[in-house]
């Protein structure tokens, strides 16, 4: 009878610590944090973009699938808006939105230290759009 109270004892502590236990954190937002950067040796004006999410687009392992892709839609958006074709386009991107405004605070200070003038694109005006998969 005393084993019959200790192993009920032991059963019911055993629930109640597991009840209790911390649930594990809640996911991050799935997707990837994004902007671009468009300058050119023939101009003056750095184009930039607003950090945007593509909750859509998964990193394979820390390498962001079809990067070109995303700097190709820069460069035809600036294309179009100045009628220059000269501009380099980079994608910048990451997990972490605080990890990225902290890279595009960078890029943009280097920036500014050349004394060249930067200008955003307004998201209402151009966005990343997730590129088609080639099957």
């Amino acid at each position: 009878m005393k084993q019959f109270r200790l192993i009920s004892l032991a059963l019911i502590a055993i629930l109640l610590c597991s009840a209790f236990t911390p649930k594990e954190k809640e996911k991050k937002t799935e997707g990837v944090y994004l902007f671009g950067i468009a300058a050119s040796f023939n101009d003056s004006v750095v184009y930039f973009t607003p950090i945007q999410l593509m909750d859509s687009v998964k990193l394979e392992k820390t390498f962001l699938p079809k990067r070109s892709d995303y700097a190709y839609q820069l460069k035809n958006q600036i294309e179009k808006a100045t009628g220059k074709s000269d501009y380099t386009c980079m994608i910048y991107f990451n997990k972490s939105k605080v990890k990225l405004e902290k890279e595009a605070l960078k890029v943009k200070s280097k920036y500014q230290k050349s004394q060249l003038k930067l200008e955003e694109i307004a998201a209402e005006t151009f966005s990343f759009k997730k590129p088609a998969d080639e099957e």
